[in-house]
């Protein structure tokens, strides 16, 4: 009888322990039951990407692509509110500058941890700075927006200082960019550079998934985040949970799948089919402005008949700009007038009285320099046979941002004009880059165009030295106002000094700026919440929520 009750609790403990293994396993392989429901609640939605970067590490590369992406991801030390582009608190709770404008002191958060629970601190952010300047990253934008560093000096814990070798103002509105964004010590110890794109880890609103090159990046909000800006709204039980990017690089596509619900988030839709989607009821269209350089054509004042400041004058004149943009762009973009957009702090309205269409004034102008048009030659001309020069332009025309279009635009009106006009396209920025340093020096045109708050990136295309000094134009008085723009802490001064500049370069026409850039973005119509952050391109992931009808978003106008 005890052998038998001990054989039956031997039993009962062998089926206990079964169906113990039995749950174990479906916990391990599964989840528990919460975490299931958990995951099937997920407001999960598509958000299509246009372009597919060569990497996706903030640090290191430089596509505006990645940061629709770890804008949410990563937090900065500080950030520019939406409305007022003012600078408010990020990661560095307050900050100062020295009275020489060398030194910047950042006092950091506290309680603020990488989702991975590594704790942020100063040595967290000395490790991102580390990284960034160390010449084996081969930083593409991140290093430059730190200026003219120098070094850092850890003060305490929760406090650190940035030292400049020379005043740079524009330190503050690089770091508040997802470019130098703080990432995880223990994350960039763990993998290494080329590793680390796929394992990203920052103390953002969102963790990162997964990342399979060519098809598709997952992020996850994160349930422990509690120190965003004010701008970020916090989760309700209809807020976006799940987001998973995929890419869209042929535009035909673009439309296609929002309007089949295969996407419920589209940037970059063309002004065609924005235009189509004006009178759909499921998809809603965003506008929105960027601020930075417009599209615009830049003279090679280096090369012949551009190199003459009154032919470039009367080329501009010539343009019928509204024309252009509307016919290419159907109304959805403003013209632009000068080498800042309208949206751009420091702008100067003046630049839109300068240069009015006239085609008329713009051929007596020619004809003042002695270029005359013949039935042997309709071109343009002025000179002896032995000395004849015609009025030749050569345009250098990449395929990004409607710039093939619009360069046939210029064609047209210029061939009109009496001008022989020769489009010159070339595949991507590697060949825009090859055409420049042709030594027969061949263009009379390029297209060029660039983003970002503070026009610190007028000096990479202006200055003397400047990398980008496509026009090969040169002056002492534009270089020292750039240069003081860069250093001057006065926001009055500095202003002063960007006036001065946009109007020395339209004087000397030194471009001809075609239309402000405005992203054309879509979603479905349950999406709410759609708004972007001061630099334009990169969306408030944290602010998005799902249901029947719009109501926390107002599309753009």
């Amino acid at each position: 009888m005890r052998t038998r009750r001990l054989l039956t609790s031997i039993i009962l403990m062998i089926f206990v322990l079964m169906a113990c293994a039995s749950a174990l396993f479906v916990v391990i392989l599964f989840g528990s039951g919460k975490k299931v429901v958990a995951e099937a609640s997920k407001n999960h939605i598509v958000y299509g990407l246009t372009l597919m970067p060569s990497g996706f590490d903030p640090h290191v590369n430089s596509s505006s692509e990645l940061g629709i992406v770890l804008r949410s991801v990563y937090d900065t030390l500080l950030y520019r509110d939406p409305q007022t582009k003012a600078f408010v608190p990020g990661l560095a709770e307050k900050w100062s500058i020295s009275d020489d404008g060398l030194t910047y002191t950042f006092n950091l958060r506290a309680g603020v941890k990488f989702q991975d629970g590594t704790p942020f601190d100063a040595k967290a952010v000395a490790v991102n700075l580390d990284r960034i300047t160390n010449p084996a990253t081969k930083s593409q934008k991140a290093l430059f927006l730190l200026g003219p560093y120098d070094h850092y000096t850890i003060v305490d814990p929760m406090t650190i200082q940035i030292v400049l070798k020379q005043p740079y103002a524009p330190l503050l509105d690089g770091l508040s960019q997802v470019y130098t964004g703080i990432a995880s010590p223990n994350a960039l110890q763990s993998y290494d550079l080329a590793r680390y794109q796929f394992h990203q880890v920052g103390t953002g609103p969102f963790s990162m998934v997964d990342y399979i090159p060519g098809d598709h990046l997952t992020i996850r909000r994160n349930p422990d985040y509690k120190w965003g800006p004010p701008f970020y709204n916090p989760p309700t039980a209809n807020s976006v949970d799940e987001i998973e990017f995929r890419f869209f690089t042929d535009p035909a596509t673009r439309a296609t799948a929002l309007e089949s619900d295969a996407a419920q988030i589209m940037g970059e839709l063309s002004p065609t089919d924005a235009t189509l989607f004006t009178g759909n009821s499921n998809v809603r269209l965003y506008p929105q402005p960027i601020p930075g350089a417009p599209l615009q054509f830049l003279f090679n004042v280096s090369s012949e008949p551009t190199d003459q400041l009154q032919v470039r004058q009367a080329l501009i004149q010539a343009i019928n700009r509204s024309g252009i943009v509307d016919a290419v762009f159907q109304q959805f973009s403003p013209v632009a007038y000068g080498p800042l957009s309208a949206v751009s702090p420091y702008y100067d309205p003046e630049v839109t009285k300068l240069y009015p269409y006239s085609s008329t004034a713009a051929l007596d102008q020619l004809h003042g320099l002695g270029f005359v048009q013949s039935k042997e030659n309709p071109i343009l001309h002025k000179g002896t046979q032995q000395t004849l020069q015609n009025l030749r332009l050569v345009m250098v025309v990449p395929p990004w941002g409607f710039a093939p279009q619009v360069a046939q635009k210029l064609q047209i009106q210029w061939k009109q004009l009496g001008a022989d006009v020769v489009i010159k396209e070339v595949p991507s920025f590697t060949d825009l880059v090859a055409a420049l340093k042709d030594k027969d020096n061949d263009y009379n045109l390029i297209v060029y165009n660039d983003f970002g708050l503070d026009p610190s990136f007028l000096n990479g295309m202006f200055g003397k030295q400047a990398f980008n000094n496509w026009t090969h134009f040169e002056s002492d008085d534009l270089d020292n106002w750039l240069t003081s723009a860069t250093a001057s802490q006065s926001e009055d001064e500095r202003k002063t000094y960007y006036m001065q500049v946009q109007k020395l370069i339209m004087d000397q026409a030194l471009i001809v700026p075609i239309r402000d850039y405005v992203n054309l973005n879509g979603a479905r119509a349950n999406v709410n919440g759609l708004s972007f952050d001061a630099y334009g391109w990169f969306p408030l992931l944290p602010n998005l929520t799902l249901g029947d009808t719009p109501k926390t978003a107002t599309p753009t106008s």
